[in-house]
C-alpha cells in the first residue's frame, strides 16, 4: 500500500519559490512516487490580494512507496527537514473521481469506510487559463462554503503558477463531506458546490481535474499553533 502525505510549513519565500520551480522527484528522492509543491492561498480571498499566493507558507502533496520513505525524506532531504518543522498528515487512499496523468494507476475506489469516520479530501487541477474568470466566478462561493463549513477542521487552497491549483480539507466525517458535495448541508446556500460541478460538466474549467478521498492515518507536528487537526 502506498502512503500519501500532505505537508504544511512556514518557509522562506526563496525556499518555497525553489520548490515550486523544481519539486522533489522519484529520481532525486528514493521511495517517492510523485510530489506537488504549492504556495498556500486563503480560501475566499479577493482575486487580487497577497492572500492569493503566500510564498511564506508552502504545501506539499506527495505519494510514497511506504512510511520509511517519508521518514527518510523528512530526516535526510534539505527540503524535507524544513517541512518536518511544520505539520503533515499521512493518509491511505480511498477513492478517486476523474484522473491525473501524474498518478494514472490509482483505482476508482479501494476499501470501505464508515460514514462517521474522519476523512481528508484533496483536489488537484491543471487549469485552462482562458477559463480562469469563469472558474473564479463559480469557485469562490465554493471556497467560502468549504472554509466556513462546520464539518471541516482545516480547509485551505494552494497553487503553483501558471495553472496548477489544489484544495485540501479535513472533515469530521465522511457523511458531512458528502452532504456538502451534494448540497444537503444545513448551511446558507448549501448547493454552491453542486452548482459549480454542474457548470464544470457543461464546460470544463480545467485540462485535468481530480478529487481524491483519503483516510487519515496519523498527523505530525503543528500548524499555526494547532495540533489534533484530524478528529479522533
Amino acid at each position: 500500500m502506498t502512503i500519501f502525505t500532505f505537508h504544511l510549513a512556514e518557509l522562506r519565500p526563496t525556499t518555497t519559490a525553489g520548490a515550486l520551480w523544481k519539486a522533489p522527484t522519484a529520481a532525486s528522492m528514493p521511495g517517492l512516487r510523485h510530489a506537488e509543491c504549492l504556495a498556500l492561498m486563503q480560501l475566499g480571498a479577493p482575486t487580487v490580494s497577497p492572500a492569493r499566493m503566500q510564498l511564506r507558507r508552502m504545501a506539499m502533496f506527495a505519494r510514497w512507496e511506504d512510511e520509511a520513505a517519508v521518514d527518510a525524506f523528512l530526516a535526510d532531504d534539505a527540503l524535507g527537514r524544513q517541512l518536518a518543522a511544520g505539520w503533515h498528515v499521512r493518509m491511505q487512499f480511498l477513492r478517486r473521481w476523474s484522473r491525473l496523468a501524474a498518478m494514472p494507476d490509482l483505482p476508482a475506489r479501494t476499501g470501505q469506510w464508515d460514514p462517521e469516520e474522519p476523512v481528508v479530501a484533496v483536489t488537484l487541477a491543471r487549469m485552462r487559463l482562458l477559463e480562469a474568470p469563469r472558474f473564479l466566478r463559480w469557485g469562490k462561493p465554493v471556497e467560502r462554503l468549504v472554509r466556513d463549513h462546520p464539518g471541516t477542521t482545516l480547509a485551505l487552497a494552494a497553487m503553483r503558477p501558471p495553472r496548477t491549483i489544489s484544495t485540501f480539507s479535513v472533515w469530521r466525517s465522511v457523511r458531512e463531506m458528502e452532504e456538502m458535495v451534494h448540497g444537503h448541508s444545513a448551511v446558507p446556500a448549501p448547493d454552491r458546490h453542486a452548482a459549480a460541478m454542474v457548470e464544470r460538466r457543461r464546460r470544463d474549467f480545467h485540462h485535468e481535474f481530480a478529487t481524491l478521498r483519503f483516510r487519515p492515518l496519523s498527523e505530525h507536528g503543528e500548524w499555526q499553533g494547532r495540533s489534533g487537526i484530524v478528529p479522533r
